[in-house]
């Protein structure tokens, strides 16, 4: 039995070595290790053997059990590793070839339009604030000096969740929120974008949805010559430098006094167009003073602080600043219209 199993291991190895297949490894391994295998064959019969002999035959068994075991092992790693990479070598790229263009979107124009504003009033010391879009009907009437019988009310009639939840008309009750918070107790910079909602018919200067940019400064001898000051530095940084501004009174429920800002029209420099309707003048945001009753509710001495306020829609900038003449035209998603200002 020894030389049978002797001879075995000799045998296997060698048709071991001679394999070049995985398949044809597996059918080696299965004729000398499966159940019927060679080997199996053998120890079968060492229930034959003596006392004394199956030790020692134990022992030769396990010892050529293992050099084969070792020996497929080795051949079926060398195996794998050759037929990886034959298939490597088959399925090989030519990374220099070039490679297929992949479309790059880019921001929105009324994104980058936001985002500029945003920058231009962070430098100048403001922080960006949000608030929600589903607002209650105090902060966005009563807190801003409109009562529920105000007949302002009507210029912003908007959807109505509930008698007292709202979609907001704009994103002053951001401002509201931040005075009550700071209860009459700090002074600060502030601009506040986001979305708005108003029941209006859509047409091409009208969206029933569109954004707004609001800003609120609240300190100690703030007048209106500040509020002059800063809106002059915005115009001149969105339009250009050589774009003068005018103010005309206004009225706004939340400010005393209200103002309407112009800039000069960039068309005819002043002298009257149709751009402008002749008057060399075009409506671009509204402000003024923040009303003392505002102050007051929002915990402010309006005797120690006072502040301005304003507001804006980046629809009507982008529309100005790129001749823009349809406000529908952000809101349809026409990829030829939004690749247009890509590098906007």
């Amino acid at each position: 039995m020894k030389e049978q199993l002797e001879a075995i291991q000799v045998e296997a190895l060698e048709k071991i070595a001679g394999t070049d297949e995985i398949k044809t490894l597996q059918e080696v391994r299965v004729a000398y290790l499966g159940k019927k295998g060679s080997l199996t064959g053998v120890l079968k019969g060492m229930g034959k053997l003596s006392k004394e002999e199956r030790p020692v035959i134990g022992e030769i068994a396990n010892k050529v059990r293992d050099a084969i075991t070792a020996a497929l092992d080795e051949k079926n790693e060398k195996l794998e590793q050759k037929a990886l990479e034959k298939q490597l070598e088959a399925e090989a790229i030519d990374v220099t070839l070039p490679g297929k263009p992949v479309n790059q979107g880019g921001p929105h124009l009324l994104t980058s339009i936001v985002e500029e504003i945003e920058d231009l009033f962070t430098g100048m010391g403001y922080e960006v604030r949000e608030g929600p879009e589903v607002e209650t009907d105090y902060f966005n009437f009563e807190a801003l000096n409109l009562p529920k019988d105000h007949p302002a009310r009507d210029m912003q009639d908007t959807f109505y969740i509930t008698n007292e939840l709202l979609m907001r008309t704009h994103t002053s009750p951001v401002q509201a929120r931040t005075m009550q918070e700071y209860q009459g107790g700090k002074s600060f910079k502030m601009i506040c974008p986001g979305k708005v909602y108003r029941r209006d018919n859509d047409d091409a200067t009208h969206s029933h949805q569109f954004t707004q940019i609001e800003g609120l400064y609240v300190d100690k001898n703030v007048r209106m010559s500040d509020l002059k000051g800063t809106l002059d530095v915005f115009a001149k940084k969105m339009f250009g430098e050589d774009r003068e501004i005018r103010l005309r009174p206004s009225f706004f429920p939340f400010t005393e006094p209200s103002v309407e800002m112009d800039i000069s029209c960039k068309v005819c420099k002043g002298a009257g167009c149709s751009v402008c309707k002749g008057t060399g003048w075009i409506e671009i945001l509204g402000g003024g003073m923040v009303h003392p009753r505002v102050l007051e509710m929002a915990g402010y001495d309006p005797k120690e602080y006072s502040g301005f306020a304003f507001g804006m829609g980046p629809e009507r900038i982008a529309m100005l600043k790129y001749g823009v003449n349809d406000i529908r035209a952000f809101y349809t998603n026409d990829k030829r219209f939004l690749k247009q200002y890509h590098q906007a």
